[in-house]
């Protein structure tokens, strides 16, 4: 899944003999074996994400200075940040990461032209007095900087936003690129409107901000709910959902379902879409492949996506039929029920 080097790592594989000067702190967009290259050519990177199934990845390589969760821990003599999806994210990374280092470390900005990464220069503004763009290729591009001043004590109620859910009457707490971080999406709104009552164990599959989860458990506080994502930031902000609101429920990180253990009555799903810069459907296709062996005779699959896309005749391979119960313009909902 993360053998071949990307175009980005191409590019800075023309770079190693400054990358590996020091020992990097290296995060954000994650997509392939950066550090082990970086760890050939010199001293063994740190790697931090907040991607659960890169970090179970590298673990498998056998490297053991690798940290997911929502901020890193260990000092280091620089950073090298591969500019993720969204601005904010990469803003909160900075945050969360250069408070480890101490100035005069470098810093290194990397990632797609298209992804964002020309505004580096600003976002090492605060941090530096000049950014230096160190190469160009392969559509890519490398910036370099130096830590000038000490960053600020990282807090991460300075980063926590979020909006009312007037129709629930529950405020929903979120985290830079977490989905659905600024409102309710109108995916969501569909399958909220079309749960209809559910009962026993339910699964919260991608819970992202904790909407889903939050939303069923308002309406029905006797159920027993496990939230589940790969993303660090977004189990953090479905935490922060359930705490607002007084709600509990089991959340925990999960590469698609293998963290998952026993059966249960319905899994509901706003699963993702995008992963990066690339459209990525072979979590969701796992998730429809494999749902029926975690649900009890007669339990359900509820999940909204867009409307092009071909999963019905997935969800009808598995579980030999697929009901429709809504369309709006963008998104459907899709129901399936274990019967076998």
């Amino acid at each position: 899944m993360f053998e071949a080097l990307t175009p980005v790592s191409e590019m800075l594989a023309r770079n190693l003999d400054v990358l590996t000067e020091q020992p990097l702190l290296v995060c954000g967009l994650l997509e392939d074996n950066l550090p082990g290259m970086l760890a050939q050519a010199g001293p063994a990177p740190r790697i931090f994400t907040t991607d659960f199934s890169y970090f179970q990845w590298q673990e498998k390589q056998g490297t053991s200075q690798v940290e997911f969760g929502i901020q890193p821990t260990q000092a280091a003599a620089g950073l090298l940040l591969l500019m993720p999806k969204a601005k904010a994210e990469a803003e909160y990374l900075l945050a969360a990461c250069l408070p480890l280092l101490a100035p005069g470390a470098q810093l290194f900005m990397a990632g797609d032209n298209k992804g964002g990464v020309k505004s580096a220069p600003k976002l090492l503004a605060p941090y530096a007095d000049q950014v230096h763009k160190l190469d160009s290729a392969r559509r890519a591009s490398l910036y370099q900087a130096e830590l000038v001043r000490p960053a600020a004590p990282f807090k991460l109620a300075n980063w926590r936003k979020g909006y009312h859910l007037e129709q629930e009457q529950l405020q929903i707490c979120t985290l830079p690129g977490v989905f659905s971080a600024g409102h309710l999406d109108s995916g969501t709104r569909l399958l909220l409107d079309n749960l209809g009552k559910l009962k026993g164990r339910v699964l919260d599959f991608g819970c992202g901000a904790g909407v889903l989860g939050a939303t069923l458990l308002n309406r029905q506080p006797e159920l027993e709910l496990e939230c589940i994502d790969i993303n660090a930031l977004a189990l953090e902000a479905t935490r922060l959902t359930l705490a607002e609101n007084n709600l509990q429920a089991k959340v925990y990180a999960s590469n698609g379902l293998s963290q998952v253990s026993g059966t249960f009555n319905h899994i509901v799903a706003n699963p993702p879409f995008h992963a990066g810069l690339k459209t990525f459907f072979h979590t969701t296709e796992a998730l429809l492949t494999s749902a029926k062996e975690y649900l009890v005779h007669g339990g359900s699959l509820t999940l909204v996506a867009n409307a092009f896309l071909p999963y019905p005749e997935l969800i009808e391979r598995s579980f030999g039929q697929c009901e429709t119960l809504a369309v709006n313009g963008k998104f459907k909902i899709y129901r399936a029920v274990r019967r076998s």
